[in-house]
């Protein structure tokens, strides 16, 4: 680079710093000039914001379009869906109570249903209280069929309505112009019964014309109130009377359907204590009906019921009801029939297991009302039993002496007997050993079966208070010396370890008064045995004469205590009897009298006869056998 070219770019230089020296603004102009830049900044922040807040705005607009669009589609869905009715789609769920001295009741406007039922005057098996049903357990309803839609009324909210009187609260859809549809449900003083009433007003108007009937449904998941699962289980079932006929049930053990197309005059829900019941004024036309068994440790089975109403739209009066909550107790069921033909009898006493119609008599005639009868004057119900045997052992005593006298006089033969068997031994001479045998009651005057015509007679008793202290609600939670409550067993022993065979048969525990009427009757049959020389001429069944006393410990377990403390005390008192006559009765007497009517001359009783007559044939058809062998 030459000298010239140096001299230039210096030159230049010079000129730029010096026009930018010259021209640098003042310190009043920089100012000037912040203050326009803040104001133009500021402006465009309020643009901004103005812009953001314009867009914020369109957004809720379009949100709220969009709700209301939803709101319409969920409008036009349930019009679709319930027609008329599509105006009780929405509400609120409101609770009524009603209350007496028995039950407290909760009804619900969802459904405009009785939801829950309390028994005021008992306590679950742990002393809680004693609800039937919740509205977890229980539902039914309507149905309504109008312009080819179903409507079910437990979709339906219900306007609740109290009454004046505190008693009956009234649950309605009001359609407007004076229509509406009401269940109305009264509940007296004093009663387990729950009147429900359809009252209506333009129905007709709602419901097509050819409306002939109502549909309704019933479901109940039955709840677990006692401490014997296994024996409240086989005692629980769903229950049905016939119009002007019997009561039948499905089974206990097992799921069960069936559709019955005859009337019905009530279908119930029945556990072993207590039970829910429904009963139309007029009848159900015919039902489905369906039982469960439900393995929830809460509830015991699942009941569920179709069936239809005779129904006319445009009566005021509409179908009406009766609900029955409460319990098993023979004596308030059976009043439910007093002053009603039994054409039109309900006959709800049939929830009380008593036994099939043959024994069932003996307890609704002679041991219900003498068990009553006791009650009203002691409280103690282990010393109403204790009497209640005594008096039925006395009225059984006859029976008792005339089969210990029989027995009697088969032992004080008993030498003869034992000649007899010396003079025909062996199985060839069986017949002859039989026919003397027989030969020689009949010269004595000794009809063999005596003394079991009187065991026999006593059967259909003991039968019947089988079936009677399972079911009586008397003994629930009642308690006896050691036993907590006569209704269930009485474990002094329990286990928690699961044992095939044992533990589903048997149980967890050993009752002791099934264990001590196990004793007492082993203790009986050798006794009695003895006093027939039983041992002596069957020892070949002296092992099954013990085992059957045995075989009462692994059945009665699980039973009441109540029943086993019944058959032990009459076990016991029977024992003292028999002893009480070995000491009145003179046996050298008995034979020295047997040994006269062996003197006389005896006309041969009827029965006698035939047994003869069948020992002839019987020898007959041996000798007949023996000839064809030997050919």
């Amino acid at each position: 680079m030459d000298k010239n070219t140096i001299i230039g770019f210096v030159l230049i230089a010079a000129v730029l710093f010096g026009y930018s020296w010259f021209t640098k603004p003042t310190p009043e102009q920089l100012q000037e000039l912040q203050r326009r830049n803040d104001s133009i900044a500021q402006v465009e922040q309020k643009k901004l914001e103005e812009i953001q807040q314009s867009q914020m705005v369109a957004g809720n607009a379009d949100s709220t379009i969009t709700v209301l669009n939803e709101d319409s589609l969920r409008q036009v869905q349930m019009k679709e869906a319930f027609g008329i009715f599509s105006d009780f789609t929405t509400g609120e769920n409101e609770k009524i109570n009603l209350k007496n001295d028995l039950v407290s009741l909760s009804f619900s406007s969802k459904g405009g249903a009785l939801t829950e039922a309390t028994l005021n005057k008992y306590k679950t098996h742990d002393s809680l209280p004693l609800t039937l049903f919740d509205e977890k357990d229980n539902e039914y309803g309507f149905i309504f069929k109008t312009g080819g839609r179903i409507v079910n009324t437990t979709d339906l909210f219900f306007k609740p309505i109290a009454g004046k009187d505190g008693k009956s609260v009234t649950m309605r859809l009001d359609f407007g112009n004076g229509k509406f549809f009401d269940l109305v449900y009264t509940l007296p003083e004093n009663s387990y019964m729950v009147k429900m009433d359809i009252r209506q007003k333009g129905m007709e108007t709602i419901l097509p014309g050819n409306t002939a009937s109502l549909d309704l449904f019933w479901n109940q998941n039955l709840r677990s109130q006692e401490k014997g699962r296994m024996f409240e289980e086989r005692n629980s079932a769903l229950y049905y009377k016939f119009v002007g006929s019997d009561v039948d049930h499905l089974s206990e053990s097992k799921d069960e359907q069936e559709t019955i197309s005859l009337g019905l005059k009530w279908i119930g829900y029945k556990n072993q204590f207590f039970s829910s019941a429904l009963i139309p004024d007029g009848k159900f036309n015919g039902a489905l009906i369906r039982s469960g068994m439900n393995n929830d440790p809460a509830y015991l089975k699942n009941f569920h019921t179709e069936t239809t109403v005779d129904y006319n739209p445009a009566d005021n009066n509409g179908p009406g009801f009766r609900f029955y909550l409460g319990p098993n107790l023979y004596p308030l069921l059976h009043s439910y029939d007093k002053g009603v033909d039994d054409d039109k009898a309900l006959d709800l006493d049939k929830l009380v297991p008593l036994g099939f119609k043959f024994f069932r008599w003996i307890n609704t005639w002679i041991i219900i009302p003498i068990f009553t009868f006791l009650g009203k004057y002691i409280a103690n119900y282990g010393i109403i039993i204790l009497l209640m045997t005594i008096i039925i052992k006395i009225f059984l005593a006859p029976l008792t002496f005339k089969s210990y006298m029989s027995s009697a006089r088969m032992r004080v033969l008993r030498p003869q007997i034992e000649e007899i068997n010396a003079k025909y031994p062996g199985q060839d001479k069986a017949i002859d050993r039989q026919r003397a045998t027989m030969d020689l009651y009949s010269k004595a005057g000794i009809n063999p079966m005596s003394g079991c015509l009187p065991m026999l007679l006593q059967m259909p008793i003991l039968l019947a208070m089988f079936a009677f202290f399972p079911s009586s609600i008397e003994l629930r939670q009642q308690s006896f010396l050691w036993a907590q409550d006569l209704s269930s067993y009485d474990a002094i022993f329990s286990w928690d370890a699961y044992i095939p065979l044992i533990t589903p048969y048997f149980g967890n525990h050993i009752s002791l008064f099934c264990l001590l009427m196990t004793i007492t009757n082993i203790l009986y049959t050798k006794i009695n045995m003895d006093n027939t020389g039983g041992s002596q001429q069957m020892p070949g069944m002296k092992v099954m004469m013990y085992l059957m006393p045995l075989m009462f410990l692994f059945i009665f377990n699980n039973y009441a205590s109540g029943l086993s403390y019944y058959y032990f005390v009459s076990t016991l008192i029977t024992i003292i009897q028999t002893y009480i006559f070995r000491k009145c009765i003179n046996e050298e007497k008995v034979l020295a009298q047997l040994k006269e009517n062996q003197k006389k001359p005896r006309k041969k009783s009827g029965f006698m006869a035939r047994l003869e007559e069948a020992q002839r044939q019987q020898q007959a058809a041996l000798r007949q056998q023996q000839k064809n062998k030997r050919r």
